[in-house]
Parts: C-alpha cells; sequence; structure tokens
C-alpha cells in the first residue's frame, strides 16, 4: 500500500532556469573573449572586490593569525579525518595487470589529473568545510596542481578561516573570485595558473549552471541542486533529536527539502508537534531560511513497515539519509540510494557535513539513483593498455576480424590480417623451439 503522507509539500513556483542558462552563457562568452579583464570587472560589479585576485602567499599566512585558536584545532581535525579517510579511498583504487590468454596481457593505471579547480561557496555563510573537502581530497588523490576560489566580501576579501582551511588542505594558488568568473578564471587558467581538469565544489545556482556549461573540454564533480536530506525513524527514535536534525537541515535555505518516513503515527505527530518550537529558536536570517524550507518544502510519511520505508526512501534518493531504527545493519545492507548514509542517533548529517570524513560534496535531486558524491576516484583517470605476444595473435586476429567485417568496418579487419600473416612465422618457431 502506498505511504500516507501527514505532512505535504505545497512546493515552491518555479525558478526561471532559462533565465540563468541564458545569463551563464552570456557571461561565458565575454569570459572567454576578454580573459582576465572580464573576470576582473565581473568581481567588482558582483562581489565589490577591486583588490588583487590572487591572493597573496603573505596574506593567506596572515588569515591564520586572524582565525582563534580553538576554531584552528577544530579545522585541523576536522582535515585530518577528511584526507585520512580520502587516502584510503586513494589506496583502493588500484593499477593492475592481468594475462587474459597467453601472451594477451591488459592492464589498468589509476592517473591523477593535472589541475583541479575547488569552488568553496562564501555567500551568507562561511563555508569552512566546503575548502576542506574538496581541496583535501583532490590532494589526497595526487592531484600536482590545486586553485581554489571563493567569493570575496567587499573590503575584506576571502573570509580568514576558509583562507586558512584552504592553505592547510593545500591549495597551490587561491583566487577572489565567486560565482561565473570564478568557475571561468579556473577553467581558462587566468590569473597565472594552470587551465583546470576537473572543476569541482558546492555553489548557487550560478555556479551550477557555469559548471553545467563548462562541461565537456573540463570534466565537473556533478550539476548540484539544493541540498536535502531525508530521516527515516522507528518508534524507538527521539522525537526531539528527530525536528532537530529536520530543522538543522531546514536552515540551509527555501528551497532545501527535508523528508521524514516512519512506521510510528505517534513518532510522526510528536515531531511535527516540535518542529515549529525549534525554527523559532534560531537567530535570523537562519530562523526564515528553515520556516520557508519546511513550510514549502518538508514532508512527513507513515508506512507500513520498515521494508516500505526503504522502498520509500531508495525511491526518493535523498542527499543525505539519516536512519535512526533498530537494527541498523539491515538498513545500512538494504538501501542503495543515497549521497551519504549516517546510521543511528548518535551521528548526525552535520556531522558528515563538517567534520566526520566522508566528503560532504553530493548528488543532489535524485541523482544519487545513479553516482555518488565527490571522492579521491573523481580526481583519477582509470586508463587502461594491452599487449599482444604472438602466441595470442592468431585468436585474437580471427575473432576481430570476423566481427569487424560482420560490422562492416573492412579496414579494421584488414589490420588484423597483416598481424595474424607476420605472426604465423614467429608462433611456429616458438613451436618448434618447444618440441
Amino acid at each position: 500500500m502506498p505511504v500516507e503522507y501527514l505532512k505535504t509539500a505545497p512546493g515552491l513556483p518555479p525558478e526561471p532556469q532559462g533565465d540563468t542558462a541564458d545569463i551563464v552563457q552570456l557571461m561565458l562568452a565575454r569570459l572567454r573573449l576578454e580573459g582576465e579583464a572580464a573576470a576582473r570587472d565581473y568581481a567588482t560589479r558582483l562581489d565589490g572586490w577591486t583588490g588583487e585576485i590572487v591572493v597573496p602567499p603573505e596574506v593567506v599566512a596572515l588569515a591564520a593569525a586572524q582565525v582563534p585558536e580553538d576554531l584552528r584545532a577544530q579545522i585541523d581535525y576536522a582535515h585530518d579525518n577528511i584526507r585520512r579517510f580520502a587516502e584510503a579511498q586513494r589506496a583502493s583504487a588500484q593499477d593492475f595487470e592481468l594475462e587474459l590468454r597467453p601472451g594477451l596481457v591488459t592492464g589498468q593505471r589509476q592517473i591523477p589529473l593535472g589541475c583541479a579547480g575547488c569552488y568553496v561557496p562564501g555567500g551568507r555563510y562561511a563555508h569552512i568545510a566546503s575548502a576542506l573537502m574538496t581541496i583535501t581530497t583532490a590532494r589526497a588523490a595526487g592531484v600536482p596542481n590545486v586553485i581554489a576560489c571563493s567569493p570575496p566580501r567587499p573590503g575584506q576579501g576571502i573570509h580568514p578561516a576558509i583562507l586558512y582551511a584552504m592553505s592547510l588542505a593545500g591549495a597551490d594558488r587561491v583566487l577572489a573570485l565567486g560565482g561565473v568568473q570564478g568557475m571561468a578564471a579556473m577553467a581558462q587558467g587566468l590569473f597565472g595558473g594552470p587551465p583546470a581538469d576537473i572543476l569541482v565544489g558546492p555553489g548557487n545556482q550560478f555556479v551550477a549552471e557555469a559548471k553545467r556549461q563548462l562541461f565537456g573540454p573540463v570534466g565537473i564533480d556533478m550539476v548540484a541542486g539544493p541540498t536535502d536530506s531525508m530521516v527515516v525513524a522507528d518508534a524507538t527514535a527521539d522525537p526531539e533529536t528527530l525536528a532537530w536534525d529536520l530543522v538543522g537541515q531546514a536552515e540551509h535555505g527555501y528551497n532545501s527539502p527535508v523528508w521524514m518516513i516512519t512506521d510510528s503515527r505517534a513518532l510522526a505527530q510528536a515531531v511535527m508537534d516540535r518542529i515549529p518550537g525549534c525554527i523559532e529558536q534560531l537567530p535570523e536570517p537562519n530562523r526564515a531560511s528553515a520556516h520557508a524550507a519546511w513550510d514549502g518544502l518538508g514532508e512527513v510519511m507513515l508506512a507500513a513497515d520498515r521494508e516500505e520505508m526503504a522502498a520509500t526512501a531508495d525511491a526518493y534518493a535523498p542527499e543525505h539519509l539519516h536512519v535512526q531504527a533498530a537494527d541498523l545493519a539491515w538498513w545500512r545492507n538494504r538501501l542503495t540510494a543515497y549521497g551519504s548514509l549516517f546510521l543511528g542517533a548518535e551521528t548526525t548529517v552535520a556531522f558528515g557535513d563538517k567534520a566526520a570524513g566522508p566528503n560532504h560534496v553530493l548528488p543532489t535531486s535524485g541523482a544519487a539513483r545513479y553516482t555518488g558524491g565527490l571522492s579521491a576516484h573523481k580526481f583519477l583517470k582509470t586508463v587502461t593498455w594491452q599487449r599482444a605476444a604472438p602466441q595470442a595473435v592468431p585468436d585474437l586476429a580471427r575473432a576481430t576480424a570476423a566481427i569487424s567485417r560482420a560490422e562492416g568496418m573492412e579496414g579494421h579487419a584488414r589490420t588484423a590480417d597483416i598481424r595474424l600473416a607476420k605472426a604465423a612465422p614467429a608462433v611456429k618457431l616458438a613451436i618448434e623451439g618447444q618440441g
């Protein structure tokens, strides 16, 4: 039976996506034509920034002194977790060599990309964790050049804590640029840096659209939309904790959905009763953001049992999926579609967002059905190679020629035929030598 919606989402009016795409297309065209001059002009007009675009090393170094010692220690802790997790991911991607048949040797290599461009949002919030998640992971993958950019604040530049995190994570060059101009500068190799092979990191709709339009000549991690979260809970869960977990994610903004599914009507009602009071405890503008997200996009669903809960979660494919229910091993093995999975009441999505280790750059808008989030693997090219010795050629050439001719590709077949003819004497000599 279908789930019962105890709270439905009225939704939001559609955003003018065409306008965003057109604006970004025009900006990118100008940036391609005018380069650094256009980037400086956009920085002045859009961010109110007239200072240096390439942040000098001494300014980066000075940022550490502007960050309170306790906060630096917490950033160091988060960086260590993120680095160690990313290094383990890198170690899981292995080169190998395999002899498929006598003389037919194949293999793969993991080659780090040459340059990564990491975008760190810096608007309403100072996204310290995004600097750690992107730059650290690129470094752990072995990328030799990492460029980072973040929107400067008028008269101040990039937030000191972001600069400290960028330096700690290992950025080679930092650009005081935001939005489309920041993405283009990294992609084009403006301001003295090499062109990026991949662009990664979260951002607003203009950043996401710039990544979409730049993709092709340059790689991207994903085209991400607004963040989303789902909580799966049974009667053992605490309604106060659940309410705050939903409100904490609604804080992201009016277009960030939060969902809850449970098999306990009493729990669902208790959570819904508490959420308005939790929201009222937030400061502004966080309170208004959470109200808008909960009122416009929040959903609470009642399922018959845990299998229906799991099936619904898989159908939504949330960016963040938090299970607060008994038998966590069952949930870990059953669930299949999520950006990152949070198991148990002791953890929270905020742990993963900031400090736990696994990456917080994750698929949104249901994309978790077919992809995972940012990882060390995103900064690696998995390439293959092959080598054929004379004894492998006859069977290989005959199969290749037959398939090629069946496909109507005579030129392909001839390249196999000539190797078959040349291999025959060598194979004969090898057989005689063994006799």
